[in-house]
């Protein structure tokens, strides 16, 4: 009872969160920067990039919908598919491919497109837990979070808490496809961003300004951002 009760609590929140989406997207013509740093996915989508330390990291979310040798990554809508996956599959948080492509929110994706080694554009990959913790200790580590969000409430939500984004990071709350209570949940309160070689991803959060290391289920749904080899 009390799990089918966070449930429920669970389920109402995101079903308010997407009718705001669905009222941003009707009032608002919020499209970022069209000035790319030469980097473009098998789509033809322009990514900006950012020295950080001695990496060069994408500055967006990645929102391809195919792998780097050209193969389509099936897009799955229903829940009970995502959930049985053992294949690449992407999908846009709720289903609302216009609003979160436009935003540059990205796609969020499944372990199996990670581990497939193809899904950043040639030249670049998923990266991996040392390449994460490099970003975070060069970012002062429990202040990285802060130095890495976006600032400002028009992405998160309040108190984005320590945003500067001083990095360039621009980390954005694309928040997350949870594969066992078959639903999303989280947007514009945190990004979920994934590891290559692990079920780990690291999660930025609007009430902090550290970067959680967490475990994500193979099904559950995270960003991509691609580092360049």
């Amino acid at each position: 009872m009390y799990r089918q009760l966070i449930h429920i609590t669970l389920f109402t929140k995101e079903f308010l969160i997407i009718c705001m989406v669905v009222i941003i997207t009707m009032t608002s013509g919020c499209e970022k920067s069209k000035e790319k740093g030469g980097l473009s996915d098998i789509d033809g989508n322009g990514y900006d990039t950012v020295l950080i330390g001695s990496h060069v990291w994408m500055a967006e979310n990645l929102r391809t919908t195919h792998l780097n040798d050209g193969t389509e990554i099936p897009l799955v809508e229903s829940d009970t598919a995502w959930a049985n996956l053992e294949t690449p599959g992407y999908c846009w948080y709720g289903n609302y491919e216009a609003f979160f492509k436009l935003n540059h929110y990205g796609a969020l994706y499944n372990f199996y497109a990670v581990s497939s080694g193809k899904l950043c554009p040639a030249g670049w990959h998923v990266p991996d837990t040392d390449e994460w913790y490099t970003l975070i200790t060069f970012l002062g580590n429990y202040f990285a979070g802060g130095k890495m969000k976006e600032t400002g409430t028009s992405d998160w939500l309040p108190p984005n808490t320590g945003a500067t984004n001083e990095s360039g990071f621009n980390a954005l709350p694309g928040g997350f496809r949870n594969a066992y209570y078959k639903d999303f949940q989280r947007f514009r309160i945190s990004g979920h961003f994934w590891h290559s070689k692990s079920y780990d991803a690291m999660r930025v959060i609007y009430s902090s300004e550290d970067v959680i290391h967490e475990s994500l289920s193979q099904n559950d749904g995270a960003s991509v951002r691609c580092v360049k080899d």
